[in-house]
């Protein structure tokens, strides 16, 4: 559990990208948050109960799509 003061958001909060990082790995395209939160650098996402968010972000290069 988190152990910062304030505490970090949890895995199920919808800002849990912002809690702290514990392992950082560039070279392998994934960080390792403190509320056990795998992020990948495509902007997906491996929470801790097994469950798989898909990237959802615009990287550089993407198309934007905008409304008629």
């Amino acid at each position: 559990m988190c152990q910062h003061q304030p505490p970090c958001p949890t895995a199920e909060s919808a800002d849990r990208e912002s809690a702290r990082l514990v392992a950082h790995h560039p070279e392998q395209g994934w960080s390792l948050l403190c509320n056990g939160v795998v992020l990948f650098e495509d902007t997906g996402e491996l929470l801790p109960d097994g469950q798989a968010i898909a990237p959802h972000r615009l990287l550089h290069g993407s198309p934007v799509m905008t409304a008629a």
